[in-house]
């Protein structure tokens, strides 16, 4: 049996942000509920592999509502000076921005509206710069990783997590089943918005994944390692300059 694939063009990914600008409301519940919880394990094993250093200055690209920010936070901020999450949508940020008011260290953390494309900083201004399941909706991600690579400092790392398809062909099929068909009916339900999750599935198939993805990073410049999340449903590229 085979299940038809669903391209996405450009114009749709140029737009996504407007979808989350949207659904921001409750964007971190759903996430959650369909993921089974998973997305807080692989934001451990970011948290256990972010590479930590003296009065650091990090960036999350793609932030969203800061969960990346937060869960780092949480556990290193007395090691970091500074955390900057950038975004096009400002009511994710908005969410992220108001969870921080409640925390001591609040003053380390900030949100900018900008595209990870044409990050508004200098050369070499950050020792590392984070990003989790945003590099799909970019159209000209290889603009972006150039944009990361050059704000990041010498032997400074960059963590992208995204999504990948599994090597095992029976736990592709249920993969592919569940994003296609099962994840937007059921986040369509809960946000409201069935088109925000039937366009998830899309990005997801269509962007590159495992060797072909640590090969653009190494385009760049960078040294690259990966670690396969759950079977190799997602996957963790960590590089370093």
């Amino acid at each position: 049996m085979t299940i038809k694939n669903t391209a996405i063009n450009d114009y749709e990914k140029a737009l996504s942000w407007e979808i989350f600008d949207k659904i921001y409301h409750r964007y971190d519940t759903i996430n959650t509920i369909l993921s089974a919880g998973i997305l807080r394990s692989w934001r451990k094993k970011l948290v256990t592999a972010f590479p930590l250093t003296p009065n650091m200055v990090a960036l999350d690209c793609a932030t969203g509502t800061g969960e990346v920010i937060v869960s780092v936070m949480k556990n290193h901020h007395h090691s970091i000076k500074a955390y900057t999450g950038i975004d096009l949508s400002k009511n994710m940020m908005a969410i992220g921005q108001k969870r921080f008011k409640k925390m001591s260290y609040n003053n380390k953390v900030k949100f900018v509206h900008a595209s990870a494309t044409k990050i508004p900083y200098q050369d070499k201004t950050f020792n590392c710069v984070t990003m989790a399941f945003g590099i799909r909706n970019i159209v000209e991600y290889q603009t972006c990783l150039q944009d990361i690579y050059r704000v990041l400092a010498d032997q400074g790392t960059v963590m992208i997590m995204e999504f990948s398809l599994p090597s095992v062909a029976p736990l592709r099929w249920l993969y592919l089943a569940y994003f296609r068909f099962v994840l937007p009916m059921i986040g369509g339900l809960l946000s409201g918005d069935k088109k925000a999750y039937s366009y998830l599935n899309k990005t997801v198939e269509s962007f590159p994944y495992g060797e072909a993805f640590k090969k653009e990073l190494e385009k760049v410049g960078f040294k690259v390692t990966m670690k396969p999340l759950t079977f190799g449903i997602a996957t963790l590229y960590i590089g370093k300059k």
